[in-house]
């Protein structure tokens, strides 16, 4: 089965890390060719775009909130691709999404991804 699967959520306290996994497994995708993005989902609201990353390891882009704070990266060769998360706040606290091949080319947008994995917790605590 082709999926996606998130991993290093967690509950933490404001100013510490976390770092969330994503890994691709099954089915003859081409993981190294697709740009990957992390999407997050707060309470109560719209998944909204963190970063994504493309091929080969850059271009990466970030969201204003995220933008110094968060590191997007990726591993072709092991099928996964990574977001560290420093520096985290309460307003962070959500569902993590990883997506996989943006079909639109509109990469910061959430429509057009192909492929979703399942969402991993992360909750800061003030």
């Amino acid at each position: 089965q082709e999926q996606l699967v998130e991993s290093g959520g967690g509950l933490v306290q404001a100013g510490e890390s976390l770092r969330l996994a994503c890994v691709w497994s099954g089915g003859t995708f081409a993981f190294s060719t697709a740009t990957v993005a992390w999407f997050h989902q707060a309470p109560g609201k719209d998944r909204e775009f963190v970063a994504y990353i493309q091929p080969k390891g850059a271009p990466t882009h970030y969201a204003d909130s995220v933008q110094g704070r968060f590191t997007i990266s990726r591993d072709n060769a092991r099928k996964s691709g990574y977001l560290q998360m420093d520096n985290l706040k309460p307003e962070d606290t959500g569902v993590y999404f990883c997506a996989a091949r943006n079909k639109y080319g509109r990469y910061e947008s959430r429509e057009g991804y192909e492929f979703w994995g399942q969402g991993t917790q992360v909750t800061v605590s003030s």
